[in-house]
């Protein structure tokens, strides 16, 4: 999962970011307001982690413009400012959580996740379909009850299009989920990785839809 983290103080930063990274996101690190707006308008990433007390732009005002350019990415507003008239003025201009510093990190990526699951109308935890289970919290991937090792690339993979299930999902816009800022694609990873994915979880679980992309279908009420 491919979260923004817009954060201007370097160790809380750099912090986070590692820590997050540990716990399976791939996190994309802004240091001021403007580089925040632009990054959230870019649209690539399923979350972002906003400091309200940001450099050139105050979060608040990034939150509030963002949001008036029908931009829905959950965002998790994480400041120092704890009074409660200012958790209402962030939670009024967009916001979609909110979390006073110091932040448990376990708590944070919940949150991400959590908030990442009901923007695609996933409210349980587990995602099911088609006997296979995906477990976010701990990483772990179960078909028909067995569980089954996956690379980092493979679960963060398996984990788009379960979140999206029923939808076409492009090989650019899975490539935007499995990869932050620097790092090297292949030109073919994606079909690599579905054809992985295949191998361990069954040929027809991740239908093709030739030209468009891939999609997982969902499950069809009992």
């Amino acid at each position: 999962m491919r979260i923004l983290l817009a954060e201007d103080d370097p160790l809380l930063g750099d912090g986070l970011q590692t820590g997050l990274s540990q716990l399976g996101f791939q996190v994309d690190w802004v240091r001021d307001g403007v580089a925040a707006e632009r990054e959230l308008r870019a649209g690539v990433h399923a979350a972002a982690v906003l400091d309200l007390g940001l450099p050139r732009l105050d979060g608040l005002d990034v939150l509030a413009s963002v949001r008036r350019a029908g931009i829905r990415l959950p965002v998790l507003v994480l400041t120092a400012r704890d009074a409660v008239p200012e958790r209402i003025r962030g939670l009024d201009a967009g916001a979609d959580d909110y979390v006073v510093k110091p932040v448990d990190l376990q708590e944070l990526a919940a949150r991400l996740r959590a908030l990442v699951r009901r923007a695609h109308g996933q409210p349980q935890e587990l995602l099911r379909v088609q006997g296979v289970e995906l477990d976010a919290a701990s990483r772990s991937v179960r078909l028909e009850g067995e569980l089954v090792q996956l690379s980092t690339r493979e679960f963060d993979l398996l984990h788009a299009l379960l979140l999206g299930a029923g939808r076409v999902l492009s090989r650019e816009q899975l490539e935007q989920q499995l990869y932050r800022w620097g790092q090297e694609v292949e030109s073919n990873a994606v079909e690599v990785h579905i054809h992985h994915l295949r191998r361990k979880l069954g040929a027809g679980l991740i239908q093709t839809v030739r030209g468009v992309g891939y999609r997982i279908a969902p499950e069809r009420p009992a």
